[in-house]
């Protein structure tokens, strides 16, 4: 099992619309940027914490980038939603 948010797997990503997965992108960037300051102070407890972080945003961009060439697809919407509109 991969080290890393237990939420942000690969199939839970699948399921993310667009906007989600930027807001996601956005959160690991902060908390990256939080965990190598607190690595340069040292006081970082953690270590694996930030190679999770990484790992977390690249299955991010990964499925962005899948999305934008066509490979992947995002969350299917259901029969209703699209008669109601």
């Amino acid at each position: 099992m991969a080290i890393g948010s237990k939420d942000l797997i690969s199939n839970e990503l699948r399921g993310f619309d667009d906007d989600r997965l930027v807001d996601e992108l956005r959160k690991g960037k902060e908390e990256l940027f939080n965990l190598r300051f607190q690595s340069a102070t040292g006081q970082l407890d953690n270590h694996g914490r930030l190679r999770a972080v990484r790992r977390d945003i690249a299955r991010i961009y990964t499925e962005m980038r899948e999305r934008e060439l066509g490979i992947g697809e995002g969350p299917t919407k259901s029969a209703d939603s699209e008669a109601a509109k």
